[in-house]
């Protein structure tokens, strides 16, 4: 049997009681891989110590962030009412994780999560970082055009008027409900076609790791039509041709609410880092878009600029909206 510390029983007990909310009677579907296979036993041993049934399938690990998993695992997740996905490839925009959503599952999703992250992040106040992710999502709500600058060099105009934000806030317990854990994020899909400009991603880059070298991406019509640098961009070139032009779709904006979030390597953990925005290209239909392809890459921008319309919510990594919680 593998050993699992106390400090990651607890922090998955959080996720699952919390964060999930599992009630008596539920089942739960665990599904991992060998590089997450320690969470996912975690996850497994606390749902089953709360007295659920709970099924822990491990699958050989996906390619690219956004790769379906096989179709009988697909089926088994339609089947159960929560599903948890410690997995080293994110399955949270594949067709599998909308059609078990779609039937009131639970979903999960902790794409590349390490025992560090779930033991700092999820010991974070969820409570707050629902306060000030459901505000960002609110005033997102109401923009027509979000436009980021950075030192790096990032200036790119995304028009998002009529899209739906999404408050990534870690409190997914109602029916159908989801998102991923550790979590602390507001994000939308832009309109396709119409974002313009350059994105420099100096952080972070899904599938990639800390950048070295800052990834440069010239975005015109919303595509990702030139990309420069080094080593990293020509690996995010070969990610992106797996899949062919639909990747390179500028398929998300979106800013960290996580105070307890840093930046590791792993996007799921640094997209959500409190001061910095990430830009993703590729599927979107999972948060309102058009567009339909197993890939979905995240790139962290630092010290960004950020203007909703005519209003700055954020100058060189400070955030200029409020993150107290109201009294």
């Amino acid at each position: 049997m593998m050993e699992i510390s106390p400090q990651l029983y607890s922090a998955s007990q959080i996720a699952v009681r919390d964060c999930m909310g599992l009630q008596p009677g539920e089942r739960v579907l665990v599904i991992t891989d060998a590089p997450c296979r320690t969470i996912g036993q975690a996850l497994f041993n606390v749902t089953n110590d709360f007295g659920n049934e709970v099924f822990l399938v491990e699958i050989t690990p996906r390619r690219t962030h956004g790769e379906e998993p096989p179709p009988e695992v697909a089926e088994l997740m339609q089947r159960v009412d929560l599903v948890l996905c410690p997995t080293s490839k994110s399955m949270t925009h594949t067709n599998a994780k909308r059609s078990a959503a779609a039937k009131g599952v639970r979903v999960c999703t902790l794409p590349g999560v390490t025992e560090d992250m779930m033991v700092r992040c999820m010991n974070a106040d969820y409570f707050k970082i629902a306060d000030l992710t459901n505000k960002l999502a609110a005033l997102l709500d109401e923009t027509s055009v979000v436009r980021v600058t950075s030192p790096a060099g990032t200036d790119i105009t995304m028009p998002v008027k009529g899209r739906k934000a999404i408050p990534s806030h870690g409190l997914f317990r109602g029916k159908g409900k989801g998102g991923n854990l550790p979590t602390g994020e507001a994000f939308l899909a832009p309109l396709e076609g119409q974002s313009q400009g350059i994105v420099v991603v100096d952080g972070s880059m899904a599938g990639i790791g800390i950048v070295k070298t800052p990834i440069r991406i010239m975005v015109k019509d919303g595509y990702a039509e030139e990309i420069t640098g080094g080593e990293e961009a020509r690996t995010l070139v070969e990610l992106l041709e797996l899949h062919g032009r639909p990747s390179r779709n500028v398929a998300e904006f979106g800013i960290g609410t996580n105070d307890k979030a840093k930046i590791t390597g792993v996007i799921l953990e640094d997209e959500k880092v409190l001061g910095t925005i990430h830009i993703a290209f590729g599927d979107n239909v999972t948060m309102g878009g058009t567009i339909n392809v197993q890939s979905h890459l995240d790139g962290l921008v630092l010290s960004p600029s950020v203007w909703f319309d005519d209003r700055q919510i954020m100058h060189n990594g400070k955030l200029l909206v409020s993150t107290e919680r109201p009294s």
